[in-house]
């Protein structure tokens, strides 16, 4: 009897049961809204326009240290470069730093130089993209949307994933 009341209480409804959506190729990333160093509140949204790394890495994470190199020389290569539809490049970092200070630092040391650095101390945005280790990345579109995640992101392969999205000149 309890049974066939809740199904209705949902059906109807009445009760919702949230699920769980790891973002995927072609939907629009979810919403990133934190604080960045300085504690100014930055949102990935307002980056629409731009092809855009969401980088999450942590500074105690030594596989993410060891790809910053890359993401650097990435966004030296490509933040300037003309993109078929996009108005340029950038990275949206993502710490998942429980030491603000120790972030701030690798931020410094690791000469990650882009405008675009936000504390997710709580967690909140590795939640909404499914984060479940780190270095993790997915690469947006001019809308948002999700156009390449993962392992494909990382090393080469970013360089060769953007690479498809830059104007070629013949």
């Amino acid at each position: 009897m309890r049974k066939s009341i809740f199904i209705a209480l949902i059906f109807l409804g009445l009760i919702s049961v949230k699920t769980s959506k790891i973002p995927v190729k072609g939907i629009e990333g979810p919403e990133i809204e934190l604080f960045d160093p300085k504690g100014k509140k930055l949102k990935l949204s307002k980056l629409r326009g731009k092809i855009v790394l969401v980088d999450f890495w942590a500074s105690w994470c030594r596989p993410c240290r060891r790809e910053n190199p890359n993401v650097v020389a990435a966004y030296n290569k490509y933040s300037r470069a003309k993109f078929k539809s996009a108005k340029g490049f950038t990275v949206f970092s993502v710490s998942l730093d429980r030491n603000e200070d120790a972030w701030k630092k690798a931020i410094e040391v690791d000469g990650l130089k882009w405008k675009y650095h936000v504390w997710d101390s709580a967690s909140t945005a590795s939640k909404d993209y499914g984060v479940s280790s780190i270095p993790t990345a997915f690469l947006l579109n001019e809308d948002g949307k999700i156009i390449a995640s993962g392992s494909e992101l990382r090393g080469m392969g970013l360089h060769t994933t953007l690479d498809q999205f830059v104007e070629k000149l013949d």
